[in-house]
């Protein structure tokens, strides 16, 4: 799929060489690089290679969007993959909402995966279950759900509009990921959000109970709404996280 618009300022994707651990770090549906950029540059100073990729038809225009799947988006984070296992021996994988998603497909996928750490990860949203059931009868385009944050002060780069034609491609997603989350062993650190206006916080704890793996933890995040890395945990996270490859990276 060509795009057909420009990337947005601050949506492009981010690459930094490190060490011989990688961390792949994925946005959200609907939105861009923006949001993971702080960890991604985090992970970077702390010495690791990072990759965060921009999904396909994102961080341009909902119209692009429009255009993609959810294999588009899969191949997004697939690539980003493949660039960081060329420099690295230890791959991590995060994400934030169908970032998180992304994240757990990924675990399920390629079991060389060290550790994972999704973030107010999607596997079930009823209301967009119910929305790309009801398509045919939606307009094409609906209001934004990004931008969900707590501290007035902080705006996420997302699309003003979702395209109804994406809502039935993210459906897709999680119930894929959702049937599969058996397969999960490595080591997973979850967090989420006490209070989400987008994705239901009993989604990570169906991941917690679910995932197969020996090693998991669900941490709550008292301070932030959906977008929490741009929120006021956003240093939480980030300790956690660092925290979380640290004790992993040598297994």
């Amino acid at each position: 799929m060509k795009e057909k618009y420009p990337v947005l300022p601050e949506a492009e994707p981010f690459y930094f060489e490190g060490s011989r651990a990688g961390i792949l770090v994925s946005h959200g549906f609907t939105g861009t690089t923006q949001s993971m950029r702080p960890l991604g540059e985090a992970y970077a100073k702390a010495g690791y290679t990072v990759c965060g990729p921009r999904l396909k038809g994102h961080g341009t225009h909902y119209e692009d969007m429009e255009q993609t799947t959810y294999e588009d988006w899969i191949d997004s984070v697939e690539e980003g993959y493949q660039w960081l296992k060329e420099r690295c021996d230890i791959i991590f994988v995060t994400g934030l909402s169908m970032g998180g998603t992304l994240t757990l497909y990924m675990a399920e996928t390629y079991p060389d995966i060290q550790g994972i750490v999704p973030i107010n990860a999607a596997i079930d949203i009823p209301v967009m279950a119910d929305g790309a059931a009801r398509r045919a009868e939606l307009p094409r385009y609906l209001d934004a759900i990004g931008s969900d944050i707590k501290n007035p002060e902080v705006k996420e780069l997302a699309y003003e509009k979702t395209p109804v034609a994406s809502l039935l491609q993210i459906v897709k997603l999680m119930e894929k990921v959702r049937a599969d989350l058996h397969k999960i062993t490595c080591p997973a650190l979850i967090l989420v959000s006490e209070e989400d206006h987008v994705v239901p916080p009993d989604n990570s704890r169906l991941i917690l109970e679910k995932i197969s793996s020996a090693e998991k933890e669900l941490v709550s995040l008292k301070n932030s709404y959906h977008v929490a890395t741009l929120d006021y945990d956003q240093p939480t996270i980030i300790d956690l996280s660092l925290r979380f490859f640290a004790a992993h990276a040598n297994k």
